[in-house]
């Protein structure tokens, strides 16, 4: 009986692997604060210009996350 042990080979140097997941996680964390801008400019607005926009006070959280992440 033969027995095959396979490791993954990624053509990407631990140097790139690094500078990735750097470059994600700084990506997240911009997501993140744009998130909190926008929901943070919106809360700020009364509620006669929320109407006047067309959002209602309930719907700023999900603006603010399709703002940033769709």
């Amino acid at each position: 009986m033969a027995h095959v042990i396979s490791t993954a080979y990624s053509p990407q140097s631990l140097t790139a692997r690094i500078r990735a997941a750097v470059a994600s996680l700084a990506d997240s964390w911009d997501k993140a604060r744009e998130y909190q801008r926008t929901y943070n400019e919106l809360d700020a607005l009364s509620d006669h210009a929320l109407s006047d926009i067309g959002v209602r006070r309930d719907d700023i959280a999900d603006l603010a996350r399709r703002h940033v992440y769709n």
